[in-house]
């Protein structure tokens, strides 16, 4: 029987070449991965579209390739202005003055179990924008989006550290709300879902969507009815200046923080009056080295040069992916195309295998489907240009994106 031979793509040797691609769990050789010619979209970042053959039939992709030891060069999170609203890729690259990006991580997209509740349009995961938290991540049980391979969460991101290298990391909400001389634990920031029993905390940043969706679901099953037992407060300037046996919604005003409480947290904030004195605290902790300046969810694909333990190879479909490379100073963003012949797509597994081979040592998937879009932006120019084509047969508005900056 003749070997099969995997062959790892060298990104400075490969323009226009084609080369053997196979999986290790033993698929047929003869996949040609085929890269165009690099494009150059600012000084240190690179546009090329890519096909092979994938497990399920032929695919078509598009890559940005970005050099972040390159002056000037930097990534960023893409999202609409606050944390629950959507907005098509290009409309936030354009908005951003980003050179490129593309779309993030899975959303609050439906509630269909729910009537009478609004989707939020908030994302799963945490996010971090220009060093600013802005949310923390639902329960597992609560996410939308494919099944997570063994071992992964909600709170897994890709991002870029304050020292200016990228990497994977896990953050984790650690917050407390005081009052009346006890402390309780905040379980909650800017997310459509708060954990059963919980506090969960919502700012200016979390925009003018229903908090009503927060107390829905349980954190093993999003379907779950609402719960019957809820209470919220407004707390304006650590003191509280109104309550409310339900959650509302509206714009928060900068400087206040509302308080959504279910079940046994609903309990706990009862207690509170008009006037109390109450403190909340928020942070994001990280699990790696340093701090985070961007950060963005979704769950890791590859490590270490290798597939994750459990990925689905399976079952196919149009993604989208971010890795990095080089410690942490080359980063790729990719997203396949969604074109009627290519819809098909590639398994989770491929997915990983095809960012280690393009030099990813470590990746993320992100939200794909309709979802699934990549678009630069010529610098000078006020319009982005969408190089997939959206398996919708047009943008889908997204939670938030991965953007590509270049400034002088």
């Amino acid at each position: 029987m003749r070997a099969v031979l995997t062959v790892l793509v060298a990104w400075t040797s490969v323009v226009g070449a084609g080369v053997t691609w196979a999986n290790a769990a033993g698929a047929a050789p003869g996949r040609d991965l085929r890269l165009g010619a690099a494009t150059p979209v600012a000084r240190g970042v690179e546009y090329r579209d890519f096909s092979l053959t994938a497990s399920h039939g032929p695919a078509h992709g598009h890559l940005l390739t970005v050099d972040l030891g390159e002056p000037g060069v930097s990534l960023d999170l893409l999202y609409p202005g606050t944390v629950a609203a959507r907005a098509t890729v290009s409309r936030m690259v354009e908005r951003s003055g980003a050179v490129g990006g593309v779309n993030g991580d899975f959303f609050n997209i439906t509630e269909t179990q729910h009537p009478g509740v609004e989707a939020t349009g908030a994302p799963v995961g945490p996010s971090i924008a220009r060093g600013n938290r802005l949310g923390a991540a639902v329960p597992d049980g609560q996410r939308f989006g494919p099944a997570m391979p063994q071992g992964a969460s909600t709170r897994d991101v890709i991002g870029l550290g304050t020292d200016g290298s990228a990497r994977l990391d896990r953050l984790t909400l650690a917050g407390t709300v005081t009052a009346h001389g006890k402390k309780l634990t905040l379980r909650g920031l800017n997310q459509y879902a708060v954990p059963v029993g919980g506090i969960g905390a919502f700012t200016a940043d979390w925009g003018t969507a229903s908090r009503k969706r927060a107390t829905c679901g349980t954190d093993r099953d999003r379907s779950a009815p609402c719960s019957g037992d809820t209470y919220e407060v407004t707390v304006r300037r650590d003191r509280v200046a109104s309550v409310a046996e339900r959650p509302g919604r509206g714009a928060i005003p900068a400087g206040s923080v509302v308080l959504v409480g279910r079940d046994a947290g609903a309990k706990e904030l009862r207690k509170m009056r008009v006037g109390d004195t109450v403190r909340v605290e928020d942070r994001l902790e990280s699990e790696e080295r340093g701090a985070l300046r961007f950060a963005i969810g979704g769950f890791p694909v590859l490590r270490d040069g290798r597939p994750v333990a459990g990925l689905d190879d399976s079952t196919s479909a149009v993604r989208t992916s971010a890795g990095t490379g080089e410690d942490g100073r080359r980063f790729y963003l990719l997203a396949l195309d969604g074109g009627s012949e290519y819809r098909s797509g590639m398994t989770v597994y491929e997915l990983a295998e095809l960012m280690r081979d393009l030099g990813s040592d470590e990746a993320v998937n992100l939200d794909g489907g309709g979802s699934s879009t990549l678009a630069t932006r010529d610098p000078g120019e006020e319009r982005a240009k969408v190089r997939n084509h959206p398996s919708g047969g047009g943008e889908r508005a997204v939670a938030n994106g991965i953007g590509v900056f270049f400034r002088n």
